[in-house]
């Protein structure tokens, strides 16, 4: 399947480009080992003016720094310390826009996504949630800012495109502390058929 080129990451609405990412096919090659899942749930986070975003009102640290780059990279940072989460970054320089993806379906190298996820069998589950995602497909914050549209991790398209009737829209999980705008409308789920 054909890569995302970087005019796609460049769309200057990320809440668009965050329900467009379901269905795209999220590939890792990394140490001879090549795995891929299908995005099944994602969210938008809108930069300066959003209050659940890093980057909410000009926040300028190490860390954000990634998400004011051009569109077309990734944005990996520590949760909690212990979880890597993957989000792609969009938009412009300076416009600090990101997308979470925050689950997939796995697809290939199913036997070293379950060996890195500590599990002895396949189950919907195996991906859902952003830190076992990235566990499962071997994203670190060693990938912080690596480009998308290069060989190690990246994004293609696949035979899927869900329609609006099957994308479950939603609140963002757990960001109580963004007060109104945690009520936004950023979250996109897709159940593969």
């Amino acid at each position: 399947m054909m890569k995302l080129a970087k005019d796609f990451y460049l769309n200057e609405d990320v809440v668009d480009l965050s329900k467009r990412l379901l269905g795209k096919r999220l590939c890792t090659y990394k140490n001879g080992i090549y795995t891929s899942a299908l995005i099944c749930e994602t969210e938008a986070y809108a930069g300066i003016k959003d209050k659940a975003s890093h980057a909410y009102g000009n926040r300028r640290t190490k860390r954000t720094e990634s998400m004011y780059q051009s569109g077309g990279i990734a944005y990996v940072y520590l949760c909690y310390g212990i979880h890597h989460l993957f989000n792609v970054v969009t938009n412009a320089v300076d416009i600090p826009h990101a997308v979470l993806i925050r689950g997939a379906y796995a697809e290939e190298g199913l036997e070293h996504i379950l060996k890195r996820r500590n599990q002895q069998r396949l189950s919907k589950q195996l991906l859902i949630g952003p830190g076992k995602l990235s566990q499962g497909l071997g994203i670190s914050t060693k990938d912080d800012r690596i480009d998308l549209c290069g060989n190690k991790i990246w994004i293609e398209e696949s035979e899927y495109s869900p329609s609006n009737a099957q994308i479950k829209i939603s609140p963002r999980i757990g960001i109580d502390y963004a007060e109104e705008d945690a009520l936004l409308p950023y979250r996109f789920v897709w159940e593969k058929p």
